[in-house]
């Protein structure tokens, strides 16, 4: 296990769409571990692959009760409905934090680490985890859901100041 360099805003990588994994190979299972490693490490509770350089539909999740991490491949929002607007923050954006806007609710349909099929409900935060990472495989980025004007003084921000590279250690990122 490894802890992997994380891909930052402006990496091309982050705005690929992922491919579908094909099946559950040792060589995903030890992407798998590295990518929960490197989770915890950067005291994420979600992490997605495109944010490691892998370009696999997969993401991993902090559990509900804070005791280990599960494994989504293949995930898609299957249902969902209400809104709620929170903050959000992006470990592939350090230091940048804002309101969105997403589902309230979701129920997620992937395949779990063994290849069985799963379903999961989630409301409130983890709702709102598993929307910004599914979206992080569609290349995806939290501000891009912003209003033009907040976006927009957002990439402003960053060109000029460019990422704080200790924010992600100091301040909640999904």
């Amino acid at each position: 296990m490894a802890v992997l360099r994380i891909r930052k805003y402006g990496d091309p990588v982050l705005r690929r769409r992922s491919e579908p994994v094909g099946e559950v190979t040792a060589e995903l299972r030890s992407v798998i571990l590295d990518m929960i490693d490197t989770m915890y490490d950067e005291v994420g509770i979600g992490l997605a692959a495109p944010q490691v350089g892998v370009a696999l539909r997969l993401i991993v999740v902090g559990d509900e009760e804070g005791h280990g991490a599960q494994a989504l491949i293949n995930p898609v929002i299957a249902v969902h409905g209400g809104e709620a607007t929170a903050e959000e923050g992006c470990l592939s954006i350090p230091g940048v934090f804002a309101p969105v806007t997403r589902s309230a609710w979701v129920r997620v349909e992937a395949h779990d680490a063994d290849g069985t099929p799963v379903s999961i409900e989630a409301r409130g935060l983890r709702a709102r985890l598993f929307q910004h990472e599914l979206d992080h495989l569609d290349g995806i980025l939290f501000i891009d859901r912003l209003d033009p004007v907040t976006r927009d003084r957002i990439k402003r921000r960053i060109k000029k100041e460019g990422l704080r590279e200790d924010a992600a250690h100091h301040a909640f990122a999904l």
